[in-house]
């Protein structure tokens, strides 16, 4: 399918999953890399009690708030 026909079909609002590799799709700036941090305990415990308060696991606490923390830092630049 050439270009303009893609896109004057997505802009019709019709599916374009079935002319798309879905398993070669990435997301821009959202690829993963694993660290490793190492917390002391009384953190650990504390990111514990409030990933338990919001019904998720630890990581995305801690995602969740370096994101908003980032976010934040480039917002005041």
């Amino acid at each position: 399918m050439k270009a303009k026909n893609f896109d004057a079909k997505f802009e019709k609002g019709e599916d374009v999953t079935d002319v798309v590799d879905l398993s070669k799709a990435r997301r821009p700036l959202q690829e993963q890399r694993r660290v490793n941090v190492d917390f002391p305990t009384w953190m650990i415990e504390s990111l514990d009690r409030e990933a338990g308060r919001l019904g998720v696991t630890r990581q995305s606490v801690i995602k969740v708030w370096l994101a908003e923390r980032l976010e934040q830092i480039a917002s005041d630049k």
